[in-house]
C-alpha cells in the first residue's frame, strides 16, 4: 500500500529475497482460493489486502488479526482509496501474544465451521513457546476439513551468512527472528494437520520463473523457507 511510505529500512530484505516474496505471494494467493471455506482467517494481516484483490466465492467471511494501532492505520488507507472488499471483511484488533481467540469468537469465527487459515511471514518472528501456542489455538478453533498455509525457515536458513545484515536490519526494527523448525510436516502433524511442503523450485518451475537465489539449494545448500499447507484430519 502506498500509505505506508518508504521501505527504505528494508531494502536489503528486498533486493535478497524479493523474487521469492513474489512465488509466495502467489503460493498463498492459490493455497487460500484452491481451498474455499465459509471463513478465511489471516494472522498478523498488516497491511495485506488479499480481502480487496482476490475473487472470493460469494459468501466468504475473512477475518484479519493485527494490533489495533496498526489496522486503524490500515483503516485509514482504505478509507481514502474508497477500497470495497470482495467478501465480508471483518477487522479484529488483538494482541496475538494476547487472547486473540476470544476476540476473534467475538467478532463472529464460528470454530464449528471450516476455515481457511493464513499465517504467513509469522512464525519465525515468534519465540518457541509463542509459536506453539499459537499453533494450539488456530488448531483448537478449526474444525475437520480447515486448512492451513504457512511460511516457517529451518535452523541452516538463519544461520545463511547472507541472512546476517538482513538479521541486522531486522534487529534494528525490534522484528528479531526467533525460532525455526526442521521438519514442519512432523511438527504440525503434533497438532492433527496432513501436511504438505512445495519447494521453491518447484514453485518457480510451476509458473515458469527463475528460482531466487535465497532459496536455490546450488547456492544455499540445505537452508530452508518452508511453504507448507495443510489440512485439519481430526
Amino acid at each position: 500500500m502506498e500509505a505506508a511510505g518508504s521501505a527504505n529500512d528494508l531494502n536489503g530484505v528486498r533486493t535478497l529475497a524479493g523474487e521469492h516474496f513474489v512465488l509466495r505471494t502467489r503460493y498463498f494467493d492459490d493455497q487460500l482460493l484452491g481451498s474455499p471455506r465459509p471463513q478465511v482467517v489471516i494472522m498478523a494481516a498488516g497491511l495485506d489486502t488479499r480481502a480487496f484483490r482476490l475473487p472470493w466465492p460469494p459468501g466468504t467471511r475473512l477475518f484479519e488479526l493485527d494490533l489495533p494501532e496498526l489496522l486503524e492505520f490500515k483503516e485509514d488507507a482504505l478509507r481514502d482509496l474508497r477500497a470495497q472488499p470482495t467478501c465480508d471483511r471483518v477487522v479484529v484488533p488483538c494482541d496475538l501474544r494476547e487472547d486473540w481467540a476470544t476476540a476473534l469468537i467475538q467478532a463472529g469465527h464460528d470454530p464449528n465451521r471450516p476455515t481457511a487459515w493464513l499465517l504467513e511471514g509469522l512464525f519465525m518472528f515468534l519465540p518457541p513457546d509463542a509459536g506453539e501456542q499459537l499453533l494450539y489455538w488456530v488448531s483448537a478453533l478449526s474444525a475437520r476439513g480447515s486448512t492451513l498455509a504457512l511460511e516457517h525457515v529451518n535452523r541452516a536458513f538463519r544461520d545463511l551468512p547472507q541472512m546476517r545484515a538482513v538479521h541486522e536490519r531486522f534487529d534494528a526494527l525490534d522484528a528479531r527472528w526467533r525460532s525455526d523448525v526442521e521438519d514442519p510436516i512432523e511438527w504440525l502433524d503434533g497438532y492433527g494437520w496432513d501436511a504438505e511442503v512445495t519447494h521453491q523450485v518447484d514453485l518457480a518451475a510451476r509458473h515458469q520463473r527463475a528460482v531466487p537465489a535465497i532459496t536455490d539449494p546450488r547456492k544455499v545448500g540445505d537452508a530452508r523457507i518452508w511453504l507448507a499447507s495443510a489440512t485439519r484430519t481430526v
